[in-house]
């Protein structure tokens, strides 16, 4: 077996989130062929330490706790002209953590998991896993924000773009979360080898067959995510102050519950006796499994949502923005919505209709189990690396 160096932002572990979901899978089955080590930033307890079953398998680890504030990482891109996404994650100590692993190891191959990390590549055959197109999320924030955060959002995603270009000419491979986002790289002038690995889903985990609902009476809609992340609050509130009304008239018995950690006091103010913000939760799936019906109503969208395969997995019905289902393959086991009108009548039909979805699991896996989705990635990796 031959020595692969992997670069993540944030530590693939607890897998409780989009990206980490993506990196731990990826991680697990790199692990299988290569030695690898494993350097990454770690910003709560949670992620300082191993879990039991990648500890065993991993030939080395270095966990860098991150605490670089954004004023700081905001002043030092200001003064070096640089994206604030990269001064961010400049430390010293992940650099030479990096360097400490080249200086023991030949290493073969590298994966770096989001574009922060690609300011500690060399020029050992690399993989770069963009996994979204993160300048084009800074431009759309920019089109929907006040004048101080619009200049800000406008600079990174200028920034960032020409750095996003920059890497994926010098690496050996750059990968996107779908071919919808590899299409729009392509589309800002990005070049080099752009290739499509999507993201799978823990069929057998997400069965609703072995998981207990949270108790509660009533029907329930669900939204899970980390709700620190401005996009996941502007759909959380579009749903509750515009959507929720609506659907009130004809199900004024629906309740809506908000899942995730860290929900700010935007989201909090939004809590009611028809609104659940529930904050961390040991386990989404028994929220997913008590769920009448899953929503996804995200203006601002990249790639593969995990929260749509995680509610299709677990036979939701799921009623889903445009932008939201984009990039996922669900062949119509999903309901796909525009307008708040349009979003609260899907919401309606799905709460009248029948209370599980089994097309959607069975769509789940026929076309997004983990082992098919990454064997595009060992090919890729095997030719790079010889």
């Amino acid at each position: 077996m031959r020595d692969l160096l992997f670069l993540a932002h944030r530590a693939p572990f607890p897998p409780d989130r989009g990206d980490k979901i993506r990196s731990y899978h990826i991680l697990r089955h790199l692990m299988r062929d290569w030695r690898v080590h494993l350097c990454a930033f770690a910003e709560q307890d949670s992620e300082a330490v191993v879990p039991p079953e990648l500890a065993g398998g991993l030939a080395s680890h270095q966990l860098i706790r991150r605490t670089k504030k954004m004023p700081l990482a905001a002043a030092q891109a200001l003064a070096t002209g640089k994206p604030i996404s990269l001064t961010a994650f400049a430390n010293p100590a992940m650099a030479a953590a990096v360097d400490a692993v080249r200086a023991r190891h030949s290493v073969a191959a590298t994966y770096i998991f989001s574009g922060q990390m690609a300011q500690y590549r060399t020029d050992e055959p690399t993989v770069m896993d963009m996994v979204d197109v993160d300048s084009a999320k800074f431009a759309s924030l920019a089109q929907t924000s006040g004048m101080l955060m619009r200049t800000v959002y406008t600079r990174e995603a200028r920034l960032l773009g020409a750095y996003e270009r920059q890497v994926a000419a010098s690496v050996a491979a750059t990968l996107f979360v779908s071919e919808a986002e590899a299409d729009l790289f392509r589309g800002t002038g990005g070049r080099g080898r752009i290739v499509a690995v999507e993201n799978g889903i823990d069929a057998a985990r997400y069965d609703p067959g072995t998981v207990e609902p949270v108790a509660g009476d009533g029907p329930l809609i669900v939204f899970t995510g980390q709700m620190d992340y401005r996009p996941n609050i502007d759909a959380v509130t579009r749903f509750a102050q515009h959507i929720l009304p609506l659907v009130h008239k004809a199900r004024p018995d629906a309740r809506f519950a908000i899942v995730g950690r860290a929900p700010g006091p935007a989201v909090r103010r939004l809590a009611s006796d028809c609104v659940i913000v529930t904050g961390e939760v040991a386990d989404t799936r028994t929220w997913l499994a008590r769920a009448a019906v899953c929503v996804a109503p995200l203006d601002l969208a990249r790639g593969i949502q995990n929260k749509l395969l995680e509610a299709m997995a677990m036979a939701r019905p799921v009623v889903a923005s445009v932008a939201a289902a984009h990039g996922i393959d669900h062949d119509g086991t999903i309901a796909v919505a525009g307008n708040d009108r349009d979003f609260a009548a899907r919401v309606i039909a799905a709460l009248n209709g029948p209370p599980a979805n089994p097309a959607a699991r069975a769509r789940v896996l026929a076309r997004y189990d983990w082992t098919a989705r990454l064997a595009p990635l060992d090919l890729l990796l095997k030719d790079i690396a010889s």
